[in-house]
């Protein structure tokens, strides 16, 4: 399973994600909201591996402090798997976010497996996103497109979490005031 470093939003942008997710239940279309999980909620990945040591979280505690940052959260995306899509809303990188992505990646590097990050998480190849539904055709995205209101509102990242996709566990890193 994946493993993953991760950026939590402030209360208020997780509303506005989880109304999106009730959003497209409603329109009967698969969405991350109808995952169960205690821990499903809505992040944008900053790093992904097949696996990271949890020693990570303690070298990431200072870069913790660094939040809250606040963004732009865009436009839908949707990132093409073939014949099944990710629909998602863009987070408008800050240079402020940019520096703690590569920060991320940098202090995390240790403590990956011998299988390295995955390629889309990299400086460079990274898209800050967070997810609003996975393996749809081409016509729930169609649909969703039409659910969904169109971008303006802001997301102010709180936390940082590092997740165990093999225990389905979380380790969440408060950021300053929060």
């Amino acid at each position: 399973m994946t493993h993953s470093i991760e950026l939590l939003p402030d209360p208020a942008a997780d509303r506005l994600i989880r109304d999106q997710w009730s959003a497209l239940d409603d329109a009967g279309i698969p969405n991350r909201g109808s995952l169960q999980a205690e821990t499903n909620r809505p992040h944008a990945t900053l790093l992904a591996a097949p696996s990271i040591d949890v020693s990570a979280l303690s070298a990431l505690t200072p870069l913790a402090m660094r939040l809250p940052v606040s963004c732009g959260l865009g436009a839908l995306i949707v990132f093409d798997a073939g014949e099944r899509h990710t629909l998602a809303r863009l987070v408008v990188p800050s240079s402020e976010l940019l520096s703690i992505h590569a920060t991320v990646v940098r202090l995390s590097a240790p403590m990956l497996s011998d299988d390295p990050a995955f390629a889309h998480s990299s400086p460079g190849n990274w898209t800050p996103h967070i997810t609003l539904a996975r393996r749809l055709t081409t016509a729930q995205v169609g649909a969703a497109l039409d659910v969904l209101g169109p971008a303006g509102s802001r997301v102010t990242f709180t936390a940082l979490r590092q997740w165990d996709g093999d225990t389905a566990t979380e380790n969440i890193l408060r950021g300053r005031d929060c």
